[in-house]
């Protein structure tokens, strides 16, 4: 299918073929009709990526800060590493759009096939002939609305939601600062709801616009505009001035920030919309006592994974109007005669997006709203009957492997596959990257540009189902690794997943079960820290003799976005779960014993632990995994004694040996290495030789095992048995 995509890193945009989306539970597959260019936001992320990377830099300074604090942790090189990943990839764009559903998946049976729907998201609504959209970002289009219309329904729903923050009344008074799409959306809303309105804006045209829309009267914002706009406001409201001043405008000037306090009224609201500077010049505002108020996108809901994705609506007694029911509450002004249909200037084909994005930058189109077309976007839509979606992939001629090479297959390309695990496997002779396939139809084309797979794919099975294929790697979110370790195995596959096995005892049983069931033990979890060279160097000058030992592991993991998914332990389990089997099979490596008893304490909700682990050897090991530390603390170090000898790591940086009389040291050289090519290396040698596997079957249980008792023990209040 079309989708069209930029790379931030070049600034490239481009109309690629990639594969389209599966149907997955809790949302609906709609096959594209129109989407709304968003001239102002998408604007913005399409002039930032043809920045340089100082602008780029310049331009979001919260991202500075989160590499800055990456450098301190995992060095510059492995950093730099990871943030050009992110920035060499194409990235999707639009987030309001009307289509037809064309598959419902389960827990979304309230829509049909046939049905024509709106849908909103950043993620979901873009510009591609297919999305996968989830119930709470997809509404149905009532009758009288047509389908370019129902495109305008995402941007209603920002406008409606930031009339609603202002809360006006009948008869009230309000001034739009900023016509654009938004702008005049809100004007028209306002006049619906019986506000008298006015409105400033640089452009003459946009001006006659919203005053066909129903503004009073509209002027530019310069000392003459605003002389006339006043006295327009003192007319309206008997001297008192606006009630309401809604900033739709954008940019760094303080300009509308100032008109605002000019035209409004004594305590009134001023709501901001859109994104500009916010310099409140504070006497001003002081004297007046102005309520500035936000209006964050859509509404309630926005931002929210557990009401977006999870499908988790919020009680109407308690949030009444939440982002969908804003898009249906637009569409419904629609279909009683809110009149958008002046906003519409254009409609382009999707094949035809590099070339209007050029022009939108250039400036030589000046319109309001641009709609991209879809094929059969003109057909009559019927209810009964909708447009076939074929599983569509994208494919290149197959390379041969060699004699002894090892044929791969992917499932997932997020940034840690990207960035840690698929460079050492690109240029290697004895790999065949065959197939890769993702969540999302990007991720998969990304993949492949990047690493040359022959076939990208949004359909798992066509990776399980290759005969050809030899071994699969699983770097998807935790909670399906479990399922598609088995799935994998029962296809006679050698797996190589992703930390964690499983997420709790029964996913595990399952796995123990299905490695029984085929006699199919040909596995490897990524637990790598036990191949850093660093470390394993310093492990063989240790010595053997482990009897006795104490070892330390200091972790400070540091504090989650507000947006990561690890947050969501409903679904993904514990961030320790996630995580910890690194740490434990480290220490038990160094070791050379199995862990029989786990004893952990939390501090702050357990997300600060501590964790002593007892060995079958007499050994001991404590792990102190940190969510609250310094973030340019340095991540790991470990400490082990044992025999009158000791060894600290620091950071994968410097292994200092203390034996005798004497310490020595080695440093790392060049980046941070935590051994994931080294244990990709050993993988992919025991499957093309058909050797044992680096980490045997049992180590790789008793590991999880260990790290599921954490958790046991936090609720038990006791040392818990491996």
């Amino acid at each position: 299918m079309k989708q069209v995509a930029q790379n931030y890193r070049s600034g490239e945009l481009a109309v690629l073929d990639v594969p389209a989306p599966s149907c997955r539970p809790g949302g609906v597959l709609v096959r594209s009709l129109f989407s709304l260019i968003s001239t102002g936001t998408e604007m913005t992320k399409v002039n930032e990526a043809r920045l340089s990377l100082l602008g780029k830099a310049r331009a979001r300074p919260d991202q500075v800060r989160k590499v800055l604090d990456s450098v301190a942790q995992q060095g510059l090189r492995s950093t730099y590493s990871k943030a050009m990943n992110r920035l060499d990839s194409f990235t999707p764009l639009g987030y309001s759009l009307a289509g037809i559903v064309v598959e419902v998946g389960h827990g979304a049976e309230e829509f049909r096939v046939g049905q024509l729907v709106a849908c909103a998201g950043n993620e979901y609504a873009l510009h591609a002939e297919v999305n996968w959209v989830p119930t709470n970002l997809c509404v149905p289009v009532p009758e009288p609305v047509s389908p370019r219309a129902a495109a305008f329904a995402t941007v209603g729903a920002i406008a409606l939601h930031g009339v609603h923050r202002a809360e006006p009344q009948l008869g009230d008074s309000a001034c739009v600062i900023g016509l654009g799409l938004i702008g005049q959306l809100v004007v028209r809303l306002l006049s619906a709801a019986g506000v008298h309105v006015v409105g400033l804006d640089t452009s003459a045209e946009r001006c006659r616009l919203a005053e066909a829309g129903g503004a009073a009267a509209c002027d530019n914002p310069d000392p003459k505009g605003l002389d006339h706009i006043e006295h327009v406001l003192s007319d309206l409201t008997g001297g008192f001035g606006a009630d309401h001043v809604l900033l739709a405008a954008g940019g760094s000037s303080n300009g509308p920030v100032e008109a605002a306090v000019r035209l409004a009224r004594d305590r009134a609201r001023v709501v901001d919309i859109g994104k500009l500077n916010l310099d409140l010049p504070w006497n001003a505002y002081y004297e007046k006592e102005l309520d500035v108020r936000f209006s964050r996108s859509y509404g309630p809901g926005r931002y929210d994974e557990t009401y977006e994705l999870g499908g988790v609506d919020y009680p109407v007694g308690y949030v009444r109007w939440t982002e969908r029911r804003n898009l249906a509450s637009f569409l419904d002004l629609v279909g009683r005669g809110l009149p958008i249909e002046q906003l519409l200037s254009e409609v382009f084909a999707i094949t035809e997006a590099e070339s209007v994005y050029s022009q939108l930058r250039e400036g030589s189109l000046t319109g309001i709203g641009y709609l991209f077309s879809y094929p059969d976007s003109e057909a009559a839509v019927s209810p009964s009957k909708a447009p076939t979606v074929a599983h569509i992939v994208t494919t290149r001629p197959r390379s041969a492997p060699g004699s002894n090479g090892v044929t791969l297959g992917f499932l997932g390309a997020g940034n840690y596959a990207s960035s840690m695990l698929l460079p050492h496997l690109k240029d290697r002779r004895d790999v065949t990257l065959a197939r890769v396939a993702t969540s999302t139809s990007l991720s998969a084309a990304n993949a492949q540009r990047r690493f040359g797979f022959s076939n990208a794919s949004t359909d798992v099975d066509a990776v399980l189902d290759d005969d050809s294929i030899d071994a699969v790697f699983i770097v998807t979110r935790h909670r399906s690794h479990a399922d598609l370790v088995c799935r994998a195995l029962e296809a006679g596959k050698a797996v190589f997943v992703e930390k964690p096995l499983a997420l709790d005892e029964e996913q595990l049983s399952r796995v123990i079960e299905t490695v029984r069931d085929t006699a199919n033990d040909r596995i490897m979890v990524g637990f790598n820290r036990r191949f850093a060279p660093l470390l394993t160097d310093m492990r063989d000058r240790f010595g053997a003799d482990q009897s006795g030992a104490v070892l330390r592991y200091l972790v400070n993991a540091g504090p989650l976005e507000a947006k990561s998914w690890y947050r969501n332990e409903a679904e993904e389990g514990s961030r320790f779960v996630g995580e910890g089997g690194h740490f434990i099979d480290t220490a038990s490596w160094w070791l050379g014993a199995e862990p029989i008893e786990v004893s952990a304490t939390g501090a702050l909700d357990n997300h600060d632990l501590h964790i002593v682990l007892r060995y079958d050897s007499g050994s001991v090991a404590s792990i102190d995994y940190l969510t609250h530390g310094h973030p340019r603390f340095p991540k790991e170090t470990i400490e082990v004694c044992a025999s009158g000898r000791t060894a600290r790591l620091d950071n994968f940086t410097r292994a200092t040996l203390w034996s005798g009389r004497k310490s020595t040291s080695n440093r790392a050289r060049g980046r941070i290495n935590k051994g994931q090519g080294q244990e990709i290396g050993a993988f992919i040698d025991a499957v093309r030789t058909g050797g044992p596997m680096p980490i045997t079957w049992q180590s790789l249980v008793t590991t999880t095992s260990a790290t599921l008792a954490v958790e046991r023990s936090l609720a038990a209040g006791s040392a818990q048995k491996v």
